[in-house]
């Protein structure tokens, strides 16, 4: 078990398990694979990957299930290329949209070198956590006997007492390979961490061109930024009833950047919800938190696309879209 920087159970360099030189495959093996970051809803998965990929990737929310596409982001060191998958959190679903996410989550975990259990040290091993551990335990117990490692999130948020007192709970859900407190705010064991999940990628070439940071197309991309700004603030119900479509992405038409003035983009996206009530949450009143949505939103895909942007956001209610399987497929779920 991977504990504290300095506890007694700390890996040393080579130890097996670690990121070594004397790890599996052998002294200064190249290593690359995937590792996919699971757990409930809202138990910092979003904030780990960003944490080890070391830029914003996926989005971040205090509300659960804010993560509907698997966001791949790309880990590049001279020994590894590590790909990590994060997920939308498992949970048991009162929808056909949550069958559909934890359906892709599952799917995921099939494919992957190492799974990361994510689960928060501010809050008690619960239901939630152990209905994943049970999942995975069968993961782990299969014919590509995929390693668990679980990770005590938001270790920042406790005190050493209670963070012990939730790693033993941790410890106890399941036969993990390694057990990680970390803290994604502060760096907290973000770099023991990486060390963990490269020891137990197998040898193999890099997957992706140095340098590229993530798979996902500038689109969702765009999306989800769009979406982590209409959640800030917003009513508990919202996470679940808010789909975001980016229409188009288009150079303005003699600001292609020739003339030498900065190019400008247009971006136009249309934002759903279930109801009207929700529509004017959105909106707010004379338009006021539509155009905070696309302020903020407007400076993460600028930097996102390395250009000035035109963002044109549309409001519109899709009827108890996510029982219907029809609007399910036109939103891309």
């Amino acid at each position: 078990m991977t504990t504290g920087a300095s506890g007694p159970d700390t890996p040393t360099d080579g130890a097996p398990g670690t990121g070594g030189p004397g790890g599996v495959g052998g002294a200064g093996a190249f290593r690359s694979g995937f590792a996919c970051i699971v757990g409930r809803p809202n138990a910092g998965k979003s904030t780990l990957t960003n944490a080890i990929v070391g830029q914003k990737v996926a989005i971040t929310s205090g509300r659960p299930q804010t993560t509907r596409h698997v966001i791949r982001g790309i880990v590049h060191r001279p020994d590894a290329q590590l790909v990590l998958v994060d997920t939308p959190g498992l949970h048991r679903p009162r929808t056909l949209l949550g069958e559909r996410l934890n359906d892709l989550v599952r799917d995921t975990l099939t494919e992957v070198d190492v799974v990361v259990f994510c689960l928060p040290a501010d809050q008690r091993v619960g239901p939630g956590d152990r209905f994943i551990a049970q999942q995975l335990a069968d993961l782990a117990r299969g014919r590509a006997g995929t390693p668990v490692i679980a990770v005590a999130t938001k270790a920042d948020t406790v005190g050493r007492g209670r963070l012990a007192e939730h790693l033993m709970a941790v410890a106890e859900l399941g036969d993990w390979a390694d057990v990680v407190p970390v803290s994604a705010v502060d760096g907290y064991q973000v770099d023991t961490l990486l060390d963990v999940l490269i020891g137990h990628l197998p040898p193999g070439p890099a997957l992706y061109p140095d340098g590229e940071l993530t798979d996902e197309p500038e689109a969702v991309m765009v999306a989800e930024l769009v979406r982590e700004a209409a959640l800030e603030g917003v009513r508990d119900e919202l996470p679940h009833s808010l789909a975001v479509v980016v229409d188009e992405i288009a150079t303005r038409e003699g600001r292609d950047g020739s003339d030498g003035r900065p190019p400008m983009l247009d971006v136009r996206v249309q934002l759903f919800v279930e109801r009207d009530s929700q529509k004017a949450i959105i909106i707010g009143k004379g338009g006021s938190r539509l155009r905070d949505v696309g302020t903020t939103a407007r400076r993460g895909i600028e930097a996102l696309l390395g250009a000035k942007v035109y963002l044109d956001l549309h409001v519109k209610v899709a009827k108890d879209w996510q029982r219907d399987p029809k609007q399910l497929r036109r939103l891309g779920f």
